[in-house]
């Protein structure tokens, strides 16, 4: 009876002894702790919101264990996958490319996006054919970054190779001195190109280097498995269930829509248009709740701020309304610029009221977007296509693949407004989308400059 006692005892000490597995810690302590980076790919603020495409997927994984996020941001890149290593972390979600040095240090997820490294310059300047035309010039990587792995893998190639290993910045800095002329080239993957293109449309991709890469979350390689396990199948469901896809088309589904001469174009029009009209899409964004910087990103698409224009269609005016339109928001001269614009007003937050209330932003704008373009009766016509699909007709990313198909007999017979050009409100909605990041992007800018100069010109403190 001594020897089962002694037994019992030993047995509930050992089970004592072995710790809870990872995740089931985290729930009980109520947060996860993951290593990012601040980028336009990652982690940013906007309109004081945090945003980001790694932020998203994070905390949607967050979510689904019930638990909060504690971000961990090093100084520098390559602090990140050290702060992993180091157990200061339990993950790291900043856009992290898969590669064979990186996978002795941690072990990834399956991937959530693919991208390729490419050599950037600036135009007007000579366009390096092949890597081996940057020693003519000063190249800077991240340091820690799978584009400096690279590079040392080509300079076995090509001994003649050089650049600079650049820390406690990031990539978008080292573009930003490619557009300033501060620097000749830099590498940077696709994803992060394709939206500094849109702010800085000098920027050229010279060359493509390497095979396309995967970006993954990286965890330590440990015996507990557990939370890695869990996000692993995290993500492969919201890649199956096409969520991840989603989440994508918001972040890139629109932004190399608009091309150096388009960006060009609307950059002079800021200064030489769009500043007697603020005021006056101010006004209609108060009255009718809605971002006056939309407003104007659908008076650029429809107009370019021409107060005067007309399409072959016979609409006019900065918001060209239709007749029709215009005499249902009681617009008497479409070509009168306050009318025109809080007639516009009016007609947009008429047409989301319409839009089912279980939609959800972004989703609802870019569904009313697409309806004052080609009508509320065809976007609902497009939305019964995504359900027969099997698709989400209240994601504007799945709605979006089935508005061209209004176009083609076979179904627009089927629903019942029928036929309609359906690719014109899909590039009608990412071009608005990129004017108004460029049109955000502009005001935050001008309002620096301001405060700068504001702050320039107060009296020294003694």
């Amino acid at each position: 009876m001594r020897k089962l006692a002694t037994l019992l005892i030993c047995l509930l000490l050992v089970s004592c002894s072995i710790p809870k597995p990872l995740i089931e810690r985290i729930k009980e302590e109520g947060y996860l702790t993951v290593v990012t980076r601040k980028s336009p790919t990652t982690y940013f603020k906007e309109k004081d919101e945090i945003r980001g495409l790694e932020y998203e997927l994070v905390e949607q994984f967050a979510a689904e264990l019930g638990v909060s996020v504690k971000y961990v941001i090093p100084e520098s890149f390559d602090q990140i996958i050290p702060t992993i290593t180091r157990g200061e972390a339990h993950f790291a979600a900043a856009a992290l490319t898969v590669t064979k040095a990186r996978e002795v240090a941690v072990r990834f997820t399956p991937e959530y996006q693919k991208v390729s490294a490419q050599l950037i310059y600036k135009s007007g300047k000579r366009r390096p054919k092949k890597i081996t035309d940057t020693i003519k010039g000063d190249l800077e990587v991240l340091a820690g970054s799978s584009h400096e792995e690279l590079l040392t893998q080509l300079k076995q190639q090509h001994p003649e190779l050089r650049w600079s290993a650049m820390q406690s910045v990031e990539s978008a800095e080292l573009l930003n001195l490619v557009k300033e002329g501060l620097i000749d080239y830099t590498i940077a993957d696709s994803n992060e190109v394709a939206l500094s293109k849109r702010f800085h449309p000098e920027l050229k991709v010279a060359l493509e280097l390497g095979k396309e890469q995967s970006l993954a979350w990286a965890f330590p390689h440990a015996e507990d498995n557990s939370l890695y396990k869990a996000a692993k199948q995290f993500i492969n469901r919201i890649r199956e269930d096409g969520s991840l896809e989603q989440l994508l088309e918001r972040y890139y589904g629109y932004v190399e829509k608009l091309g150096f001469v388009d960006n060009r174009t609307f950059a002079r029009h800021l200064v030489q248009r769009l500043p007697p009209l603020i005021p006056l899409f101010k006004k209609a964004g108060e009255k009718n709740n809605l971002d006056w910087q939309l407003l104007a990103a659908i008076g650029y698409q429809e107009s370019h701020w021409n107060p005067e224009a007309v399409s072959p269609t016979g609409v006019r005016g900065i918001m060209m309304l239709t007749e029709g339109t215009a005499k249902q928001m009681g617009v008497e001269d479409r070509t009168d610029i306050k009318q025109s614009i809080s007639g516009g007003a009016r007609y947009l937050r008429q047409i989301e009221k319409k839009i089912p209330e279980r939609i959800q932003e972004p989703d609802r704008t870019w569904m009313a977007l697409a309806s004052y373009n080609v009508g509320y009766g065809h976007l609902e016509d497009a939305r019964v296509l995504t359900q027969r699909s099997g698709a989400d007709p209240d994601k504007w990313a799945d709605v979006k693949q089935h508005l061209p198909l209004l176009a083609k007999k076979k179904y627009y017979k089927t629903v019942k407004y029928g036929f309609a050009r359906g690719k014109e409100p899909v590039h009608y909605v990412d071009n608005i989308r990129s004017y108004y990041d460029l049109l955000v992007w502009h005001n935050k800018k001008q309002k620096k400059k301001k405060i700068e100069a504001v702050i320039n010109t107060m009296p020294a403190v003694l």
